[in-house]
């Protein structure tokens, strides 16, 4: 299972973006995923009219590595690591390690 997946709120915890907040839009590899505002380069861009694609300089958000993120907790409005619980039925869920809580409600 994976500690972070899509559709999650993170945060960023290290490097040039420390502090924003942000949505995963998509997961790249095993090691990295593509945040909502996060990591964002100016691409220069040709036009294709073939996709209708106008040129110009355009804004990307690039791959962030997993270990520059954690999850943000709405309960303590802060970044907070990632545990695995099982529950009575079988099922595995991931949880807060600050309060216990469960990530998907």
């Amino acid at each position: 299972m994976q500690r972070i997946k899509k559709g999650d709120e993170v945060v960023v915890i290290s490097g040039r973006d420390k502090g924003k907040r942000g949505t995963v839009l998509r997961r790249v590899d095993d090691a990295h995923v593509v945040v909502e505002g996060v990591n964002r380069v100016k691409k220069h861009q040709r036009p294709n009219p073939m996709k209708n694609q106008t040129g110009g300089i355009v804004d990307k958000d690039m791959p962030i590595h997993i270990s520059n993120i954690a999850l943000f907790n709405p309960a303590t409005k802060k970044a907070d690591r990632v545990g695995f619980k099982l529950l009575g039925d079988g099922r595995k869920v991931r949880v807060f390690r600050s309060n216990g809580e469960q990530v998907d409600a």
